[in-house]
């Protein structure tokens, strides 16, 4: 099978597995229904989908980062403090997305074999968000920014997941609280850097700047 007949499955794929999902999880079971409902051959699934459901929603976890991306790129914003800009990212990200598949692909990415891809799947998102608000930071900067929204992000997520208030307005408010105490932790940080002790770890920092740079972040 050539590469773009694989996409074109997996797409296919994707699509038709979603409503199994509701039911089923990201199962094998799933994944067979939704083969059979996509007339695709289960002998060609594990040349299509070498890690069988898990492929998918990791497909539909990084649709949801395009569409967000889509989103945020149509929004006017000009208005927004960038606290609020975040804030309005992650809240578009969690609307374009279905609450029992992401309930599926929780459980999924709880599970110890697969907590790795989960991980850089929602650093994946972090980094989407920085990247479509201008973030344009280097070393110890950007990978501390990705680390501090991956953490937002998680906790609302987990929120959203259970909150049955009108419109998640719960939810959105859970994430202003996240968002703010990251501030204040940001501002902590930018008063210790002007501080005499600061001054005198600058150097220091400056080069475990370089260091991560160089090493790409990895630990």
């Amino acid at each position: 099978m050539t590469g773009p007949t694989i996409a074109g499955d997996r797409a296919r794929l994707l699509e038709a597995i979603l409503p199994h999902v509701t039911f089923d999880g990201w199962t094998d079971a799933a994944l067979r229904a939704a083969a059979a409902d996509a007339g695709i051959a289960p002998d060609l699934l594990p040349v299509i989908l070498p890690r069988g459901a898990l492929d998918l929603a990791v497909d539909y976890h990084r649709r949801g980062d395009r569409a967000m991306e889509a989103a945020l790129a149509a929004e006017d914003m000009g208005g927004l403090k960038f606290r609020e800009r975040v804030a309005r990212a992650v809240q578009l990200r969690l609307q374009g997305a279905d609450r029992e598949v992401v309930r599926r692909g929780a459980a999924l990415f709880a599970l110890p074999q697969h907590a790795g891809v989960g991980s850089g799947l929602i650093w994946g998102t972090a980094d989407a968000i920085w990247r479509a608000l201008g973030d344009t930071s280097e070393g110890i900067a950007h990978y501390t920014k990705r680390a501090s929204l991956s953490a937002v992000y998680g906790a609302t997520v987990l929120y959203w997941l259970g909150d049955e208030s009108a419109g998640a307005a719960d939810s959105w408010a859970f994430l202003d609280r996240r968002i703010a105490e990251v501030m204040r932790f940001e501002k902590l940080k930018a008063d210790f850097r002007g501080s005499f002790a600061g001054r005198l770890l600058a150097p220091s920092s400056r080069a475990l700047d370089r260091l991560v740079a160089r090493t790409g972040g990895a630990a």
